[in-house]
């Protein structure tokens, strides 16, 4: 698996961040926070590249296995324990996948496994090294 995405300022806290791909985000902070409100909060695409790679994962399992997944559905609450730094504190993920009613056990079994194997649930289970270096503006 590999990412490269660079965020660059627009105005206040609202970034752009560029996909690569001619596709952009904007990142932002609610009104509230300082922010405009112009898009979503970074934590909030964070929960949504969980709950995306879990979609998409049962759903190329399924479409292998002639399974039909339409209606599957996937909501990711993402939370924090507290303490005086809530961002270092150990997070917490809830991941509740909803699938239609046309499976049988077995077939619900087997998903639900296979829900827990998307790679950003990997990633985030198992953590990741991160390595920030300063670099110069040409």
């Amino acid at each position: 698996m590999h990412a490269h995405v660079v965020a660059r300022r627009i105005e206040g806290l609202a970034h752009e961040i560029d996909l690569g791909g001619n596709r952009e985000i904007v990142v932002d902070e609610p009104a509230e926070d300082g922010g405009t409100d112009t898009g979503p909060r970074p934590s909030q695409l964070l929960a949504s590249s969980l709950a995306g790679c879990t979609a998409i994962t049962v759903e190329l399992y399924a479409q292998r296995k002639g399974w039909d997944v339409d209606g599957l559905e996937v909501a990711v609450d993402m939370s924090s324990a507290g303490g005086p730094d809530p961002h270092a504190s150990p997070t917490h993920f809830t991941v509740e996948v909803t699938l239609p009613a046309g499976l049988d056990d077995e077939q619900r079994r087997k998903l639900m496994v296979i829900a827990g194997k998307c790679p950003a649930h990997k990633l985030l289970e198992h953590g990741a090294e991160i390595t920030a270096a300063e670099k110069a503006r040409d």
